[in-house]
């Protein structure tokens, strides 16, 4: 009888904090949620809602948890043999994407940062508006940004953990030396 003990512990318990942390919330929308919460939690207590109703609603929940957590481990593991094929790659531009990317980013930066400062400094009626342009721009600068931080993690990693020599050798740095 799993099911019906949850319903009566696990499921009221989270609706009642829900309703007091919504309700402590000085907003009408939160006040509102709070209520129908406890209304909720009223019906819960009183057997209103049948507890295999419950039980099918967790179940679709652990359901949905478990798609969203499939669905990151494949994204994850496709991100991984990608930068795993980039580093056995002996092609060029592939061994070279990162620092071009970086570069790109660099020069970017450097050239929004000298508009900005020469609309500031020659412009400056102007500024106001370009100022609020420009933050509409954070949500790109970050995902640029946050791309190249991993790109310099890993590249960072992969330098340490393995070194190609000019003559042809391969060092490996976790212990091993190989000729």
């Amino acid at each position: 009888m799993p099911a019906p003990l949850l319903a009566q512990i696990g499921i009221p318990v989270l609706v009642r904090i829900l309703s007091d942390a919504l309700g402590a919330i000085d907003n009408p929308l939160a006040k509102g949620a709070a209520r129908a919460l406890g209304e909720v939690d009223t019906a819960l207590r009183s057997g209103e809602i049948d507890p295999a109703q419950i039980e099918s609603a967790r179940a679709h929940v652990e359901k949905m948890a478990q798609m969203e957590h499939d669905e990151f481990t494949a994204s994850l593991s496709e991100a991984n043999q990608n930068l795993r094929a980039e580093i056995a790659s002996d092609d060029p531009y592939v061994r070279r994407m990162r620092p071009t990317f970086g570069y790109l980013m660099a020069l970017t930066w450097a050239a929004q940062m000298f508009a900005l400062a020469y609309v500031i400094v020659f412009q400056t009626g102007k500024a106001g508006a370009v100022l609020e342009a420009m933050g509409s721009l954070s949500a790109i600068w970050a995902v640029g940004l946050s791309v190249l931080g991993i790109y310099v993690y890993k590249r960072s990693e992969d330098k340490k953990r393995i070194t190609r020599l000019s003559d042809g050798r391969t060092i490996a740095w976790e212990g091993q030396r190989q000729e």
